[in-house]
């Protein structure tokens, strides 16, 4: 690097990291998810207004892949925390409906997805018709389990019936989702000519939860409930970025080693230990790495060319994107005998897209699944439908109150760009 560079890049950064916190404080202060903010801060810099002359100004297309590279590290990092965070005792303590809720709110729209790609093919097709049809019908499942959470959160329902049982539904939404996104990947041929190597992504997944969790769970019997040492923090950094390498190489895409890594982490006797780990990286990814990911994803993003057939193809994303996620969760809920305007809440709230829709987009783009036009009206799609959240469940259930944060047993959350906190029961720790 140059010294001109170098000084481009940290200008950069900078201006980006204040940027995100700016627009991300002032959603909050608006009532919505600070990711809202903070992807509008990334769409800001990019080629939508004044023709990119502010991110060519900015960010010189010489260091752009430096960009890229930390944004990637950025989402490594971040799938890393989906994947600790990711709990199945909330998908067992919320009986039958959980489930029939979820799989109903990810088929009815995905089915609508694959026939809406039809339509967007003359227009939008990439080549690979099946891998178009398959992808959109996954983008239009996505629910946002770490943006969901931080809504009830903040509206004091994480312990609430309802809150249990949309965090579950959001739990097994974002498995399911990943492992959709994985079969697409690995059908579609991105591998390229080393194709073989995808199967070995079946061993890879056994080794992962039948010999390094139960080796991970000794360990971790042997140490008892010691803290995070910098010796255990660099093993587990090391040891998601190894597997984040592994699945890229597979042919998959590095989200998913990243995603598995957290997943495998023991959780009984770990609690401590994994809030350590969810909080220095927690921190150092939504300060700095996801700021750069939403810098990143907003340079893709083009809307000033949208003419008249931009915005009817972008009627229809939102239109099968919420009615499909709504009606599936609202039937769903309903045939369980939820209550009306509690299942229309559930349903507002699997609707909530966010960081994790982003992430799947870009996986598209990258993959060749969606052009630019495509990626940046599926992107204002992410937006709105994680922006109506805090509205719709004002008029449903009304505003919160001090006294509804009260009563709600304290979390532990940990906000970064993303929204991700973690949803376990506070112990002397507030942020």
């Amino acid at each position: 690097m140059t010294t001109q560079q170098t000084i481009s890049l940290l200008v950069g950064l900078a201006a980006m990291v204040l940027l995100a916190r700016l627009l991300g404080a002032l959603a909050r202060r608006l009532g919505q998810p600070a990711v809202i903010g903070e992807v509008l801060a990334g769409i800001a810099l990019g080629p939508t207004l004044f023709h990119g002359a502010i991110s060519d100004a900015l960010l010189p297309t010489d260091i752009r892949p430096l960009l890229g590279a930390l944004a990637a590290v950025g989402v490594a990092v971040f799938m890393f925390i989906v994947g600790l965070e990711w709990d199945a005792a909330l998908i067992r303590g919320s009986g039958a409906i959980a489930p029939s809720v979820s799989l109903s709110s990810i088929l009815l729209p995905f089915g609508l997805g694959a026939a809406l790609a039809l339509y967007l093919m003359e227009d939008h097709g990439t080549g690979n018709k099946t891998a178009f049809m398959l992808f959109m019908g996954i983008a239009m499942s996505i629910t946002a389990f770490p943006v969901l959470a931080r809504i009830l959160t903040d509206r004091g329902m994480a312990r609430t019936p309802l809150g249990v049982v949309a965090l579950a539904c959001a739990s097994i939404d974002d498995v399911l989702a990943w492992f959709l996104l994985a079969a697409v990947v690995a059908v579609s041929g991105s591998a390229g000519p080393d194709e073989w190597r995808i199967l070995l992504a079946v061993p890879y997944l056994l080794a992962m939860l039948f010999l390094l969790r139960p080796a991970l769970r000794r360990i971790a019997d042997r140490r008892g409930s010691l803290g995070l040492t910098p010796t255990t923090f660099a093993c587990i950094l090391a040891g998601l970025l190894l597997s984040a390498a592994t699945t890229e190489w597979l042919g998959l895409h590095y989200i998913f080693g990243a995603f598995l890594f957290g997943v495998v982490l023991p959780r009984n006797g770990t609690e401590q230990l994994r809030r350590d780990v969810h909080d220095r990286l927690g921190q150092m990814s939504g300060t700095l790495l996801l700021p750069v990911f939403f810098l990143v994803a907003g340079l893709k993003v083009d809307l000033s060319g949208l003419d008249a057939g931009g915005l009817g193809d972008l009627g229809l994303i939102l239109l099968v994107a919420v009615g499909g996620k709504f009606i599936g969760a609202f039937a769903a809920a309903r045939l369980n005998r939820m209550p009306v305007r509690q299942s229309a809440a559930l349903a507002t709230l699997m609707n909530t897209r966010g960081l994790t829709e982003l992430i799947v987009l870009n996986v598209g783009l990258q993959l060749g699944f969606l052009n630019q036009e495509l990626y940046s009206l599926m992107v204002v799609m992410a937006v709105v439908t994680t922006a109506m959240a805090g509205p719709l469940l004002t008029w449903l259930l009304g505003r919160p109150t001090d006294a509804d944060r009260t009563d709600a047993e304290p979390l532990t959350p940990v906000e970064d760009a993303g929204g991700t906190h973690s949803t376990e029961p506070a112990k002397g720790h507030a942020i």
